[in-house]
């Protein structure tokens, strides 16, 4: 058997910036994680290890460096990596690997496939901090690079529902559901009660590589004077380092269940208008 570390090749980690570089499972740097109300910027929904092989068997290994009850979520959703089979706009769902409880940091499990090169994608969990995750193949087995992605990377910015909170998978989350779709690559800046338009989040997402923004953190606006004093100003960050890049603005997807909703879309609405107003 010969073991691979995520971040050898040729395995692949996607949806995590400047992993390549750094080989560390963070969205933020720790100087950005101190500005959020929430200590989520050090977990990695989106996240994705990807590779061929034609091995018939192989084992995936996690190592977390956090493990905590989760009150809206179960262990399969929001602790569970989730591997998907095949090509990864129709991908078997081969099952996940879990801890089987909530003092287990390091899990494994083993997944059989059929002897010929197939696409694998392990959709890595949610809500904690990862240590490392290790693949073991038999000997005899071939292990490629995954297939480019054929659109983005995309990068979504919003709230916990962006996240993928309260999903019961991590791959039904909508931007999840939408690389499936798509064939797509993302990251997901999805920050749960904590994205707020902070000017030092647009900076640092101005510095990433991507090809659309997706501007969806309304949600977690504590009311309009705060959404209507952050919204174009972080909108007009990301538009001047990207002046040509397609930006798409979304309200809540709570939308007429709330008695607030109807301000937060305005506003949001105002942010594309003024835009549209001054040549965008």
């Amino acid at each position: 058997m010969k073991t691979i570390n995520c971040k050898e090749a040729p395995l692949k980690v996607f949806g995590i910036p400047f992993f390549e570089k750094r080989k560390l499972f963070e969205r933020l740097p720790d100087e950005l994680c101190d500005i959020l109300e929430v200590d989520c910027g050090k977990r990695c929904p989106g996240a994705r290890i990807g590779f061929r092989t034609d091995a018939d068997t192989f084992t995936v290994k996690i190592s977390l460096k956090t493990l905590r009850l989760d009150r809206g979520m179960s262990i399969f959703s929001c602790q569970s990596t989730a591997v998907m089979i095949g090509d990864r706009s129709d991908p078997i769902f081969a099952g996940l690997v879990s801890p089987p409880d909530y003092e287990t940091k390091v899990f494994e499990n083993t997944f059989k496939k059929k002897p010929v090169m197939e696409e694998v994608t392990l959709w890595l969990l949610r809500n904690e901090e990862i240590e490392s995750v290790e693949i073991t193949f038999p000997d005899d087995a071939h292990v490629e690079e995954p297939t480019p992605y054929k659109y983005g990377p995309v990068l979504f910015y919003g709230s916990s529902i962006t996240e993928g909170g309260c999903c019961c998978n991590i791959t039904n989350n909508y931007p999840a559901l939408l690389s499936r779709w798509l064939d797509m690559d993302i990251y997901n800046f999805g920050f749960s009660g904590s994205a707020k338009g902070n000017p030092e989040i647009a900076d640092y997402i101005n510095i990433i590589d991507f090809s659309v923004f997706v501007m969806d953190y309304d949600h977690n606006a504590p009311d309009e004077e705060f959404l209507l004093k952050t919204h174009e100003p972080f909108f007009k960050k990301i538009r001047e380092k990207h002046p040509d890049m397609p930006i798409l603005m979304l309200a809540r997807p709570t939308f007429g269940n709330w008695q607030d909703s109807d301000w937060r879309r305005n506003i949001v609405k105002s942010t594309y208008e003024n835009a549209v107003a001054a040549g965008d």
